[in-house]
């Protein structure tokens, strides 16, 4: 039986919470700083929250969703976390062994559990609270309607517990009951703004990403810039597609995709297109000789990752590439191209058709790196002696020839050299 005493936070105190509430949300607090807020106010005002957590799934490539946490004393958890998928192994038993898998199953939105009595409950977090000395644990589970729905962000969860000797009152968890939604609305709209940068970053780029969501979303709103390009892709790719099961080709992408896009991102490039299996990047800086260098440094990355992962896909029986990469520099146009209601957000101009041009002369001079002479002659000076001329080619669709420029193959055969390039490129 639960006690009838009384925690009460009167309505003044509870509309203030409620007002810091929506003013926070509407700022952008972040979501842990809003759940370890909200149970601070809730202390000093009567209710005598001992520990709470907030946990919303989200739309991200990588994680099912995010939990926040707070704790009145000092403790090793994190207050903020992700959690991957809680569909299979260990952490799918462990949901289905939750008050809200349990709520869920149930249809209820509110759960009290008294932690001096566990008889018929089978909560491992139960347990574990109990043993630390709480004495009531409060779950809710706030749903959201249809339109409020994304992806797998269909409520929130939340749980409270206490130490007080005679748990929640009557009067703390009406306050509960009124202000734990306002947080949960907060807590939404802070994830939402996560999601959103979440799918400009994944699909559009980091930078990219950023400028749509910072307002350049209009149609014809570009800027003209000098870049560094880059465009790689694989060898043999069609026929090797063709020749393995259907269900290996996606996975086969995705392997030299991620080997590539790593190599460009820690390299401090943009990756604004992905073309087949083809990669379209940029890097930019104030310098060029540095931009330059970052490319060429991704360059040597990508080479290093395609090994290891050569290596693993090999001991599998998997079949394995390697891959062409051509880089240039130029000015672009780089922003919103396409018409009202589907643009996308890339780089145009006449040097976007020629690094494509350049990389597909990798197979005709059989090298894995090519570079125009404008990237190769706006190196600094160490730069420049780790290139050699492949000779002078006229490309398809560019109406002048030029030299086209590769790696020293010393760099391959002479540990000094290698060693040498290699510091160039980290420097």
């Amino acid at each position: 039986m639960f006690a009838r005493h009384n925690h009460a936070m009167e309505l003044t105190p509870r509309l203030r919470l409620m007002n810091w509430l929506v003013r926070q949300g509407l700022e952008g607090l972040p979501e842990n700083e809003l759940v370890r807020g909200f149970c601070e106010r809730c202390c000093a005002e009567g209710v005598p929250i001992s520990r709470g957590l907030v946990v919303i799934d989200t739309l991200h490539p990588s994680f099912e969703g995010r939990g926040f946490r707070w704790n009145d004393k000092q403790s090793n958890e994190s207050d903020a976390f992700e959690y991957g998928s809680s569909a299979v192994g260990e952490a799918a038993q462990n949901w289905r062994r939750s008050t809200f898998f349990h709520m869920l199953e149930n249809g209820l939105e509110e759960l009290l559990i008294d932690l001096s009595d566990l008889d018929g409950y089978d909560f491992p977090m139960a347990n574990e609270m109990a043993a630390k000395g709480h004495k009531h644990l409060l779950t809710f589970v706030h749903r959201f309607g249809e339109a409020g729905t994304m992806g797998e962000m269909d409520c929130v969860y939340s749980s409270w517990q206490t130490r007080h000797d005679r748990g929640f009152g009557e009067g703390s968890l009406e306050a509960l009951r009124d202000l734990v939604p306002v947080l949960g609305l907060a807590v939404k709209s802070g994830t939402q703004v996560a999601i959103a940068r979440t799918i400009g970053r994944v699909y559009l780029g980091h930078d990219a990403g950023e400028r749509v969501l910072a307002g350049k979303i209009s149609r014809g709103m570009t800027e003209r810039i000098t870049t560094v390009l880059w465009f790689s892709d694989l060898r043999g790719s069609t026929a090797i597609s063709e020749s393995i099961e259907p269900g290996e080709i996606i996975p086969f992408l995705n392997d030299y995709a991620q080997a590539s896009i790593d190599a460009i991102h820690d390299a401090g490039g943009q990756v604004l297109k992905l073309i087949g299996d083809g990669v379209l990047a940029t890097f930019t800086h104030e310098n060029m000789a540095v931009a330059k260098r970052a490319a060429l440094r991704a360059e040597h990355r990508f080479r290093h990752n395609m090994d290891v992962l050569n290596a693993r896909r090999s001991a599998d029986g998997r079949p394995v590439t390697t891959a062409h990469v051509g880089l240039h520099i130029g000015e672009v146009f780089y922003g919103n191209i396409g018409s009202d209601d589907r643009l996308d957000f890339t780089v145009v101009g006449p040097a976007v058709n020629e690094v494509s041009r350049i990389a597909s002369m990798c197979r005709t001079v059989d090298r894995e790196l090519l570079t125009s002479s404008e990237f190769r002659n706006g190196l600094d000076a160490a730069g420049r002696n780790f290139m050699v001329s492949t000779g002078r080619y006229a490309l398809r669709g560019v109406s002048r020839a030029q030299d086209l420029y590769t790696l020293d193959p010393d760099i391959l055969t002479d540990e000094v050299v290698a060693g040498r390039y290699a510091r160039y490129v980290a420097g």
